[in-house]
């Protein structure tokens, strides 16, 4: 009779902060553990999905990796949340550990939430909540307000109901953590990252670790050994949407756009950026084929930064057509941004 309850980790952080790599990290050195993916992403095409699967990686198999595309934990955890937890409870051997990466654009509370559920408390519990935070976006400002504008626009009209959706998300994703990543911390030099450090201390309530990483890269028996047990610590876990009957996205919008292939890997790292920067892009991610060489391009951009790298090789009969998911605020102009991905 099995009486030991399966940690689960939940991975939260706004749009390319850095969760994927993140896992992959965990997986590559997970030192015997069993491990179980769950990945809920926002948008049609499973990019996250697809670059776990082959990493190639003996402590996940694929069959261990739950996919939950074209929604949100935080909005359907009945629906899709417990299914899929279930499948893996249901599998021999059981895995020692289930991570779940949210989507960028989840609140961790609802699906912390889940946990309290009598059934699922009997067999689980939440080792912790990491929240990455991509520490350049963060010094950018990107998810703050620029204040003085704010208070221009205040003036003009005294009855501007003004709310800041990225704010919001990004606040309520460190209010639940347990531990902090300050991703991409080689981005910053040491001044600019003790700033973000000590503005994120001083939004956050309770005490959680917060610690600068580079690619994720921290000691997995600290990744996966916070103990935190965060279903019987929800109070101490304010949200934004607390009073809230439900939650969605309607202040989010995604589209997937084709990609034929191309010559040059750079020039279209310098081409995305561009359209990422003319039409307020939040992220793009997504897979393209280089013309004369076998293995599928993995491109991926957070505001005005890309990056690409060779994935995989393509495999027979698959097709080469590339697809890039764009993710943008309610009412970004999809149209120019697919004219723009077109010429």
């Amino acid at each position: 009779m099995r009486l030991s309850k399966i940690p689960v980790t939940i991975v939260t952080g706004f749009l390319g902060a850095g969760k994927t790599t993140l896992i992959r990290h965990v997986l590559t050195n997970a030192r015997g553990r069993r491990l179980a993916l769950v990945i809920n992403e926002f948008g049609d095409v499973g990019v996250d999905g697809e670059i776990l699967k082959n990493c190639g990686v003996d402590s996940c198999t694929e069959e261990n990796i739950v996919e939950l595309a074209n929604g949100c934990l935080c909005c359907t955890v009945a629906d899709d949340f417990l299914p899929a937890i279930e499948g893996l409870l249901a599998r021999e051997p059981r895995p020692d550990h289930i991570i779940i990466e949210t989507s960028g654009l989840a609140l961790p509370k609802p699906l912390v939430k889940a946990f309290d559920w009598p059934d699922i408390r009997a067999k689980l519990t939440v080792d912790g909540v990491i929240a990455v935070v991509d520490s350049a976006a963060v010094a950018d400002g990107r998810f703050a307000d620029d204040e003085e504008k704010l208070a221009a626009q205040r003036a003009l009209d005294p009855s501007l109901d003004h709310d800041n959706p990225l704010e919001e998300v990004y606040e309520d994703q460190l209010l639940c953590a347990d531990l902090i990543l300050l991703n991409k911390a080689d981005l910053l030099d040491e001044a600019a990252l003790e700033k973000v450090r000590a503005e994120i201390a001083a939004a956050v309530p309770r005490a959680v670790k917060i610690v600068p990483t580079r690619e994720g890269r921290l000691d997995v028996d600290v990744l996966l050994g916070l103990a935190a047990a965060a279903e019987d610590d929800l109070a101490a876990r304010p949200s934004h949407h607390d009073d809230e009957e439900g939650h969605d996205h309607d202040d989010f919008d995604s589209l997937v756009a084709p990609l034929d292939s191309v010559a040059d890997p750079a020039a279209l790292s310098e081409k995305l950026a561009a359209i990422a920067r003319d039409y307020d892009v939040l992220r793009m991610k997504g897979f393209v084929e280089v013309s004369g060489k076998p293995m599928r391009l993995l491109v991926q951009g957070v505001g005005g930064r890309f990056s690409h790298q060779f994935d995989r090789p393509w495999r027979a009969g698959e097709s080469r057509l590339g697809r890039l998911v764009v993710i943008g605020q309610k009412g970004f102009d999809r149209a120019a941004v697919e004219a723009a991905l077109s010429a």
